[in-house]
Parts: structure tokens; sequence; C-alpha cells
């Protein structure tokens, strides 16, 4: 690789207003990453709940799509789900900076 070129993740990192306005105008899945008990403690009413240690384990059988949103508390666990996914060949991979946590920040809603 050449000294001018830069790395680029497989995925784009999206603030909770692009992920918000990316879910509603469908056509992407929401895949929250975390533990069951921070799930239950409120996720993205559109997200399904596929922890980590599963996705990393079957990311095939789990992953049945392209056009994903990663969510996790943070961004962290998100951001290994769309290396994970890219590594399987899907694409239009987004990962949410802040998680959870910058989601609720912004006063969106969460189901519990």
């Amino acid at each position: 690789m050449a000294a001018t070129e830069e790395f680029r993740d497989p995925f784009e990192r999206i603030t909770a207003k692009t992920a918000k306005k990316l879910i509603e105008e469908g056509g992407l899945i929401v895949v929250d990453v975390r533990e069951s008990a921070e799930w239950n403690q409120g996720h993205i009413s559109e997200s399904i709940h596929i922890p980590l240690g599963t996705l990393m384990s079957r990311p095939r059988e789990v992953l049945q799509q392209d056009g994903i949103i990663f969510v996790c508390a943070e961004g962290i666990r998100s951001a290994v789900a769309c290396e994970v996914a890219a590594a399987i060949g899907k694409t239009r991979l987004y990962n949410l900076e802040g998680g959870t946590r910058e989601w609720v920040k912004q006063g969106f809603p969460v189901t519990r």
C-alpha cells in the first residue's frame, strides 16, 4: 500500500440522525448486537436482536441480506459486526456511532 493511500473501513460510520433518516426511508435492516440484558433495557423499535457472539459464530446463517445498520451501546461492538459482515461479502453496511446512548441522547424513541 502506498504511503498516500488511506485505509478505508468496509462500512460507513453514521450519526444517530442519519440512522433515523435511513430507517425511515426503509430498505435497510437494523441489527442490535448487544447482550439480552442491554436489549431489554431499550432498543430501536425497528431493530432485530442478534448478540455479537451469535453473529460472529454463525454470520452467514444470521445475516441474510445486504443493507444493514449495526447498533450497540457505543459503536464499538457494532463496528466489529460491520467487519464480520464485510468479511462474508455483505455490502451497504453502517455503524451507528455512539450507539443507543447517542440515539437516546438525540431524543429518539426506544422500545422496551
